[in-house]
Parts: structure tokens; sequence; C-alpha cells
């Protein structure tokens, strides 16, 4: 396992041995699970802090949903949707606030009012200023893989050689990121399950996650709740199930326990609780080596 020390601002993060939890936290009325749950302020900030009670290490905060065909919000609407909650959260609990955004202007004020992570989906393709403004920061950043746009990128998704594509795209990422004066030892990447991906696709690439380890930086992975799992999940002829089913969290922890098997470092969902159990379990068999090997239990 590839073990990383993350240290940025006033914040140090060991990966490798303990697998890390990043809770998800939408302030939106349209995000794909949890949509209007956590779009009121108080209800935001008791959330939050109840992941962290929950075991939550980083906090990542969204303003504008992503889910499959969403059209994108303007940035006057995102400020206003997370700066309250990312100014009073800061003073209020101890862990990392991550601004899950594009936009340099998002990030900045996110920076400004406490954030100290960027969480950006298009890998600094989306808005030049970004790079930048994370550099100066010196603010930890998560790269992520994703083929088209939200509004387009889960109509038929073709590819090639998956692994090698999202491989040589997050490759190409990680040399953007240092052209614009951000440490590489800043980085963190993510191979975007669902973010123009088939079924298929998205269980190869947790079936092959160890195929990124060489490129020598943290992986995240962000299996929970998605359509994938709610997809295999459904009943033939049935009704896709809600992304709240009791089954679609089975299936959730499934996955990140089989990610964690394959290499994950620390994976974003929405149960932190039941999360924390999943990442006990299955850290203990990741890192159990016999006593005495030519003992047979």
């Amino acid at each position: 396992m590839n073990n990383h020390q993350l240290a940025w601002q006033t914040h140090s993060l060991e990966l490798g041995p303990r697998t890390r939890i990043m809770g998800i936290l939408n302030i939106t009325p349209d995000s794909f699970s949890d949509g209007g749950r956590y779009f009121a302020h108080e209800a935001a900030l008791a959330h939050a802090e109840q992941m962290v009670a929950d075991g939550a290490d980083i906090i990542d905060i969204g303003g504008e949903s992503t889910r499959p065909y969403s059209e994108p919000i303007g940035i006057e609407e995102e400020c206003r949707r997370v700066l309250p909650v990312i100014k009073k959260l800061s003073s209020r609990i101890g862990v990392p606030i991550s601004i899950d955004t594009t936009k340099a202007e998002i990030a900045q004020q996110a920076i400004s009012a406490g954030a100290s992570i960027v969480n950006d989906i298009s890998a600094l393709r989306f808005d030049p200023e970004l790079g930048g403004v994370i550099a100066e920061n010196n603010a930890l950043l998560i790269l992520m893989h994703m083929k088209g746009m939200p509004a387009d990128m889960q109509v038929a998704p073709v590819y090639e050689d998956l692994i090698g594509e999202i491989t040589s795209f997050l490759s190409q990422a990680i040399a953007r990121a240092e052209s614009c004066g951000i440490d590489r030892n800043n980085l963190i990447i993510d191979p975007g399950i669902g973010f123009g991906k088939t079924i298929e696709h998205n269980l190869c690439i947790i079936n092959r996650l160890r195929d990124f380890l060489h490129l020598e930086v943290p992986i995240m992975i962000g299996t929970s709740r998605k359509a994938f799992i709610r997809k295999i999940l459904s009943l033939p002829g049935s009704e896709e199930i809600s992304p709240m089913h009791s089954s679609v969290e089975t299936g959730t922890q499934a996955s990140v326990a089989a990610a964690i098997m394959n290499g994950a470092h620390m994976v974003r969902v929405h149960d932190v609780a039941n999360t924390r159990s999943t990442i006990k379990i299955a850290d203990a068999i990741k890192n159990a080596y016999p006593a005495d090997t030519n003992h047979h239990a």
C-alpha cells in the first residue's frame, strides 16, 4: 500500500494505514441523493457536525449539483449557498473543509471563509484561474476524471482503453496542477465514478483501482448511492430504486470495502457512521499479516 503524508496550511493527514472519510454536504435543491435536505443553513451545519462526530476526516461542501444532466448555476447563487455555512462551520469543527467547485472565484472566497481543499470535478480544465488560486493559498486539490460535461456525460460514454485513458487524463491533470505551482504532495486523484461511465466502466475502475497507484498520489473514490449501485440492485422490469433505499446503502458499503481492498486512500460518502464501520473491518483485513505464517486457524 502506498502511504502518503499530506501537510497543507495548518492541516496534516496521513493516508494509507487508515482509510480516510470525506463526508458529503450538498447545499443544493437538486443533488441526486440528498437535494434539498440540507439546503437550509442550520440543517447543513447540524449535519456537518454530526458527520464529524461520526468520524469524517474532511467535510466536502458543494453548492452546485453535478448529477447527470444537471445544469450549471451562477457564481452569486453558489456563493450564497456555501459561504455562510463554511464561515460558521470553520469555527465549529476541527477537521478540514473542502469546497466542491470548478470556479476560481468560488474557491478563493471559500478559502477566505475557512476551506482549505478544492474538490474540482474538472481537474483544472474549466477555469484557467483556479490552479493559481490553489497554489497561492497552499490548498489541497482533488483532481477528478470526467468524460464530457455533467449535462451530457452519461449519454453513451465509450472508451477504447478505459483504465489507460483515465490514467493518461489524470497524469496530464497532475502535470497541469504542477505547472500552476501546486506541489505534487498537495494533490489527490479521483477516477470519477459515474462521471461519463457505464455500470461496467464503474465496476472495472473499482476492480482495477491499483492500476492508478503508480501515479504516486493518493486515490479518492466516490461511489456513494450512485446510479450504478441502484441499477444493479433494482429488479428487472421495475423502476430504479431510490438513492435513500436501505439496500443502496448496503451496496455503497460493499463498493467502499472493495475500493479499500483495491487501493483507495479516501472514500467520499453520504453516510459516515456506516462507512466508519466498514473501514474498520476492511482496513483490518487489508493490514493483516499473520504472526506465524505456518499457523492455520
